[in-house]
């Protein structure tokens, strides 16, 4: 079995400009659907701190003692 590591410190080697551009467009494809995937979905971390924010705000409202 060949040690993968020996071929790191090895020059770079060229790719065909079609390899080269679709493998460019599948990460751009990539980086658009988890902007959109952002965009439409919860954060519920953000969710769950704003109905904790609301409920205090609510409970001194409520109950000045507090």
């Amino acid at each position: 079995m060949d040690n993968p590591f020996k071929y790191v410190d090895q020059p770079l080697k060229e790719v065909p400009q079609e390899l080269k551009s679709k493998v460019m467009n599948d990460i751009a494809m990539a980086k658009l659907l988890m902007e959109l995937a952002a965009l439409f979905s919860y954060n519920i971390g953000d969710i769950i701190e704003s109905v904790m924010k609301q409920r205090d705000v609510k409970n001194k409202d409520n109950n000045p003692n507090l």
